[in-house]
């Protein structure tokens, strides 16, 4: 009687819990790809010069790109930038990647989008300092025939084409395609070998935790507000965030969830960019954030952080590539660097 042939080797169970990657999935990051490739070449390519525009801010000296410097992950890697003649401004500068993917913009949600929030900036008197009414814009825009020449493609249906909503409709197109897809999300589209072993422990260790009662979605964050110290006070936190906006107590110490995209790339961190290392934020989450009663240890640190590196998109290198601005002419406003 011949023999049986022996059984198929038992399946490894999988490393990843069943319900895991589901707080990531949705919606997915091709389909944001996809909403930022249909915005009109025309806007995108003027919202490209605009951004590296450093005509845009008072003395000449600063664009978007000078304090989110798209070569570096769109952060300066300096705890507070400085802005209009060397002043500090008192948050930490945020990635500009993937940033349209979050539900608000600046750490304490006080603009809706990125094109409402890329003109922030450019009226704050500590950061590019132009007159609050925008007119100072508008004139130096206006003295430049290929700007009105690219504002007129890319608004052909606007009488009045340059104006300041235009301008952050421009920077916003360009930054809705700046989404950096990861290894991370290969794993969320089913290929089960886009992480390691090790990382795939840390993608569970966040979870098991609970990072992911606050970091979800494709963004790994950026969908919610929480508030800083939720178990036990922040050390030394002055800052009220969302409290200062809307001028509740209840709302006090709260802040943005940033996304963790890019973020072994974008020390340091917190709004006050006073953590400088993964590791030390990554302690300092599970110790005022997560009620775990005990400290992590370092093998959860390890895995953690080890998942926290698959994080990490390509920069569009292409896309990102500086553009030729035109020059200024006699009617375009001087530097003013009072």
């Amino acid at each position: 009687m011949p023999s049986l042939p022996p059984p198929p080797p038992a399946k490894a169970e999988p490393i990843i819990g069943e319900f895991t990657l589901m707080s990531f999935q949705t919606p997915t990051i091709a389909s944001l790809v996809q909403e930022g490739a249909k915005l009109p070449d025309d806007l995108v390519n003027l919202g490209r010069m605009l951004y590296y525009e450093t005509r845009l801010s008072k003395a000449h000296d600063i664009s978007c790109n000078t304090c989110h410097d798209l070569a570096k992950f769109g952060v300066d890697g300096k705890a507070l930038s400085a802005g209009h003649r060397g002043q500090l401004g008192d948050r930490n500068s945020p990635t500009v990647y993937n940033a349209s993917m979050q539900f608000v913009q600046f750490w304490d949600g006080r603009e809706p989008t990125v094109e409402a929030q890329a003109l922030g900036p450019i009226t704050n008197p500590v950061e590019m300092a132009m007159p609050a009414d925008g007119k100072r814009v508008i004139t130096t825009l206006e003295s430049m025939p290929e700007y009105v020449d690219a504002f007129k493609k890319a608004f052909p249906n606007d009488a009045k084409p340059v104006t300041m909503e235009n301008v952050g409709k421009a920077i916003g197109a360009f930054e809705r395609r700046l989404i950096t897809p990861t290894r991370f999300h290969k794993l969320l589209g089913g290929d089960e070998k886009a992480l390691t072993e090790e990382e795939q422990r840390g993608v569970e260790a966040f979870h098991t935790v609970g990072c992911t009662s606050c970091h979800t979605g494709p963004g790994v964050g950026g969908n919610q507000y929480q508030k800083l110290g939720a178990v036990k006070p922040w050390p030394n936190l002055k800052d009220k965030g969302r409290g200062a906006i809307t001028k509740k107590p209840e709302d006090d110490y709260f802040f943005k969830v940033p996304t963790l995209l890019n973020v072994a790339k974008t020390a340091p961190y917190g709004h006050s960019g006073q953590t400088a290392t993964l590791e030390e934020m990554v302690n300092m989450m599970a110790d005022y954030q997560l009620d775990l009663k005990r400290k992590l240890t370092e093998a959860e640190v390890k895995s953690i952080i080890a998942f926290l590196n698959t994080l990490t998109g390509e920069i569009p290198t292409n896309y990102i590539k500086a553009p030729e601005l035109p020059k200024s002419t006699a009617k375009t406003p001087k530097p003013d660097t009072k």
